[in-house]
């Protein structure tokens, strides 16, 4: 079985040395990955393309792993000939291409390596000729036909293509620079995560925690899923941030107009340091223009000006549905769907345009040290560790809507969003309130004798809360839905 390998039309056009070493990159990513799959598996760069040979029971295995590895933009599987005549070569196409052009207009396409006495053109129409006569219901066109016969010859040998496979296109994997992506679990970081890696990125995650063991199990799920998918050639670190005591942070001491601008900015300072000490230069997001209040260019400019290092954006044009399409394309869409953005640090009046000098004057009030801290509290994994935590699932938490004697209502909301929509229940319905912030710290000093239900209007920041309840060993805590 061969497969014979084309690259992104991007790198064809590249300097001669360049080319030389994307395709170098490319074959030894090829390599890497199918090995893990076949132990026989054997790849060879030529000048314009990547051939491919594995082990008979292993092809649909190596046809799907080729399609997830960038810089392929196509593959077709091919058999291989020694090359003796032209009518040798009609001989042998005949019975690989008869059934495809009964009844359909095509025409035949020949590309030549090595040294020889005839033109490509030559053989095409000699076996175009004779396919023409040959299959009586078949009809020669040369502008769009229904079918395009492709030979290939290469030196003393015949290649016959079979069908043709669309890869990911892109670069190799290792022909840019290495980045950290700020990965969620959500629709857009993933989105933007493949995009990195499909433009030849070595891409790392960073991670800020902000729910507890439950939460980080579902974005390391989703991160080891991208790498095994699409970046398994090349060995990624992922940091895993506790980001809670920031959240604290910000909520005590932040104006609610600005929490959503200050946040991403706490954020771009920690994942900046991570690089750095990573010796990465870049970081990736996976925000898009006018999403959300945070995502405006006139905040996106004040939260880029607290780092130097790069920020990138692949998404940033793009309209959400158009993310999720691409999220389920990719197979990420099952994890975003399970595994919720962050809402708990969202104002009810975001300021969509944050000055910078009250963003500034903001930020005198939070204790900067606690940023160096958490980065260097972090946790570090290879993520070939991440496997086996990736086989755990995210428990899920029972939610009521109806409240018994023994219940009581945690309103875990900020005290703005409190104000502005107060929880209206019947009047025996004992409701109390407790910062989110603040539920991991007060919750053991609570009557545990009685149920307790959290609510927050979304209904995430709850489920993130009790999951982390619930892993420390509290089991009287259950979800409230209006």
């Amino acid at each position: 079985m061969k497969f014979i390998v084309k690259m992104h039309p991007e790198i064809s056009i590249k300097s001669r040395s360049v080319r030389q070493r994307f395709t170098k990159i490319l074959e030894s990513n090829i390599k890497n990955v199918l090995r893990k799959v076949d132990e026989k598996a054997w790849v060879q760069r030529q000048w314009d393309c990547v051939e491919v040979r594995g082990s008979d029971d292993k092809r649909d295995v190596i046809i799907e792993r080729m399609q997830c590895i960038p810089g392929v933009t196509n593959f077709s599987e091919v058999k291989q000939y020694p090359f003796v005549s032209f009518d040798d070569t009609c001989a042998i196409v005949l019975p690989h291409a008869q059934h495809l052009i009964e009844n359909k207009s095509f025409c035949v396409r020949v590309k030549r390596r090595g040294s020889h006495d005839f033109k490509s053109k030559d053989l095409e129409q000699y076996v175009g000729g004779f396919l023409n006569q040959t299959v009586a219901s078949a009809k020669v066109k040369l502008k769009d036909p229904d079918v395009t016969v492709m030979l290939e010859v290469a030196n003393d040998q015949l290649f016959v293509m079979g069908e043709k496979y669309k890869g990911l296109g892109g670069f190799p994997i290792a022909t840019q620079d290495e980045i950290l992506s700020l990965i969620s679990g959500g629709f857009d970081s993933g989105v933007a995560t493949y995009e990195t890696m499909r433009r030849g990125i070595k891409t790392h995650f960073i991670f800020f925690n902000l729910g507890g063991a439950a939460h980080e199990i579902g974005v390391k799920q989703v991160s080891y899923f991208l790498w095994a998918k699409y970046g398994i050639s090349h060995r990624v670190k992922f940091v895993s941030v506790d980001f809670q005591p920031v959240v604290a942070e910000i909520l005590e001491n932040i104006d609610n107009g600005l929490m959503g601008v200050v946040l991403k900015r706490m954020m771009l300072r920690a994942a900046s340091l991570a690089a750095k000490r990573m010796g990465i230069k870049a970081l990736v997001t996976g925000e898009a223009l006018g999403q959300v209040s945070s995502q405006t260019l006139a905040n996106l400019a004040v939260i880029d000006k607290v780092t130097d290092t790069l920020v990138v954006r692949p998404l940033v044009t793009m309209d959400k549905q158009d993310i999720i399409d691409l999220a389920r394309k990719i197979g990420t869409e099952d994890f975003a769907k399970t595994m919720p953005e962050y809402c708990g640090v969202i104002s009810q009046r975001p300021n969509i345009a944050a000055p910078e000098d009250k963003v500034i004057a903001a930020e005198s009030n939070f204790h900067m040290p606690l940023i160096e801290q958490v980065v260097d509290n972090a946790k570090l994994y290879d993520i070939k560790e991440l496997r086996t935590e990736t086989e755990q699932t995210v428990t899920e938490v029972d939610s009521v809507s109806e409240i018994n004697a023994n219940q009581v209502v945690i309103d875990i909301r900020s005290v703005e969003e409190e104000e502005l929509e107060p929880l209206e229940l019947a009047d025996d319905v004992e409701v109390i309130h407790i910062p989110f912030f603040k539920l991991a710290t007060q919750y053991e000093n609570l009557d545990q004798s009685k149920e307790y239900l959290l609510y927050c209007k979304k209904g995430v920041m709850s489920r993130l809360q009790a999951l982390y309840l619930q892993e420390q060993g509290y089991k009287n805590v259950k979800l409230f839905q209006l």
